[in-house]
């Protein structure tokens, strides 16, 4: 009886000094994930107050945190260049269909390497497994392209990229992860492969799917060594070329074809013209991340280990 008395009375003291170490420990986390946030987001911010602030508070250096002087003068005289939503245009035809190509090609390529019937099968992922590693490199890459007649085409952005060969091990995974019940079943039915990639495969990787649509969405929205191989006429180049330009060269020389009057403001403003146009360029992604945070999280959770 004094052994248990002794084990009872020494089990509270033991789960406090645990307890206590969880809360130092929780206290540690919390004040790393603070400083990773604040880390994270001064950039962004202090982007958006530069883009805001006058001339002269972003000459002299006064904005650090919030903007100084506010004013969207910049900001209408960025928007007055034509170029710029031409350049908008182009990046959303180049995400949207290329995007949709990207996943149709995937799911074609992931089922067949999928089923364990298919007597290709082990060759074929050796062979997928392969261009991972070694690729014929960009000069050939571009001689195959050219030599196809795609230079300054859309269909330059649209088809060397067409498919991901991780995202498609990706997907593939997932099909394999399927119960080949189902498939048994339908076949017995008389169920095609297409029928039961479209029926089955398909509808039960959704979250996969859901994932691998934004990966491929954000791979075309920022892709722009492409767009500077294959697109020399400016009115088929996407954003990240014109924000590109932007950067590396004179402001005042990109939107001179906005007026005497813009090309003069942009000489005396040159980083907030940078700036400016840096924002407008994330402000779809700021748009359409809220919507898609809990696909983010579960992708982060794609092929990892159970248990």
């Amino acid at each position: 009886m004094t052994a248990m008395t002794k084990r009872r009375v020494h089990r509270p003291d033991s789960f406090l000094t645990e307890s206590g170490g969880d809360k130092v420990l929780d206290v540690i986390i919390w004040i790393l994930v603070l400083f990773a946030v604040i880390v994270t987001a001064y950039p962004f911010l202090y982007v958006i107050s530069i883009s805001f602030s006058d001339g002269a508070s972003v000459a002299r250096g006064d904005v650090w945190l919030l903007p100084k002087g506010f004013t969207t003068e910049t900001y209408g005289m960025v928007m007055g260049y034509q170029q710029l939503w031409t350049s908008y245009l182009n990046t959303a035809f180049y995400t949207v269909f290329g995007t949709l190509a990207n996943i149709v090609f995937t799911c074609l390529a992931a089922y067949p390497l999928s089923r364990k019937r298919f007597f290709l099968r082990r060759k074929l992922n050796f062979f997928v497994v392969f261009t991972m590693y070694f690729s014929g490199g960009m000069i050939p890459t571009y001689m195959v392209v050219t030599g196809m007649g795609l230079y300054n085409s859309r269909l330059a952005m649209i088809l060397p990229v067409l498919l991901s060969t991780y995202n498609m091990m990706i997907c593939r995974s997932a099909m394999e992860s399927v119960p080949e019940d189902l498939f048994e079943n339908a076949s017995l039915e008389g169920a095609s492969d297409w029928y039961m990639m479209l029926h089955i495969a398909v509808p039960l990787i959704k979250p996969t799917l859901a994932v691998l649509t934004l990966y491929y969405a954000v791979a075309r929205y920022n892709d722009f060594f492409n767009a500077m191989l294959y697109l020399g006429k400016s009115e088929l180049q996407p954003l990240q070329m014109f924000l590109r330009r932007v950067l590396l060269m004179s402001s005042a020389e990109v939107l001179q074809q906005a007026g005497t009057a813009a090309a003069d403001a942009a000489a005396k403003n040159t980083l907030k013209i940078r700036y400016v146009c840096i924002v407008l360029a994330a402000v779809p992604i700021f748009c359409i991340t809220p919507f898609v945070q809990k696909y983010l999280v579960s992708g982060t959770m794609l092929g990892a280990v159970k248990g």
